[in-house]
């Protein structure tokens, strides 16, 4: 079984909150290898499977690493935090430099764009069936999800954003 896969169950299993980190393409790889780290280092077995059973079957130890992994998931938050600062400081910077982010732009638009050809296929074709409907209702739903994500990075996603941006700086800086 690959890292990965491997620490998604731990995580599923031990520690949930990590599994955010496990699921980002760029990092799944790195994390893996730090939440299996933990798990041998834990139980003092050597390999992984060995460590798993150890986490099953002792509830001392499962507890011993959800701390361990809670420990690093303030490192883990801190690369994350800084990710999106440094997405932010790069968009600000060709905003300064007078330069448009094409790139950006081009996104936002097909997306909204995918939004609203799905919504048309689904209110005008009645004559789809259900499984074809679903289907094309379900690209319409991602295509939201990828809007939405433009405006949470634009403009925020609370009221708090100017705090949440405040806490990233200083993250960033510790």
């Amino acid at each position: 079984m690959d890292p990965v896969t491997i620490a998604l169950a731990l995580a599923t299993q031990f520690a949930p909150s990590i599994l955010k980190y496990l699921t980002n393409s760029d990092t799944a790889g790195a994390v893996a290898a730090q939440v299996i780290d933990i798990a041998k280092t834990v139980t003092g077995k050597g390999t992984i499977g060995e460590a798993r059973a150890v986490l099953e079957l002792d509830p001392a130890k499962a507890v011993e690493f959800q701390l361990a992994v809670m420990q690093n998931d303030t490192d883990l938050a801190k690369a994350y935090l800084a990710d999106i600062q440094n997405a932010r400081a790069r968009d600000m910077a060709l905003a300064a430099a007078g330069v448009k982010n094409t790139r950006a732009n081009a996104l936002a638009i097909g997306a909204a764009s995918l939004v609203l050809v799905t919504l048309v296929i689904v209110v005008w074709a009645t004559n789809m069936d259900d499984f074809a409907k679903a289907t094309i209702t379900l690209i319409c739903g991602r295509a939201l999800g990828w809007v939405e994500q433009v405006f949470s990075f634009e403009f925020g996603t609370t009221r708090t954003s100017a705090k949440k941006d405040d806490t990233i700086n200083n993250l960033t800086k510790s």
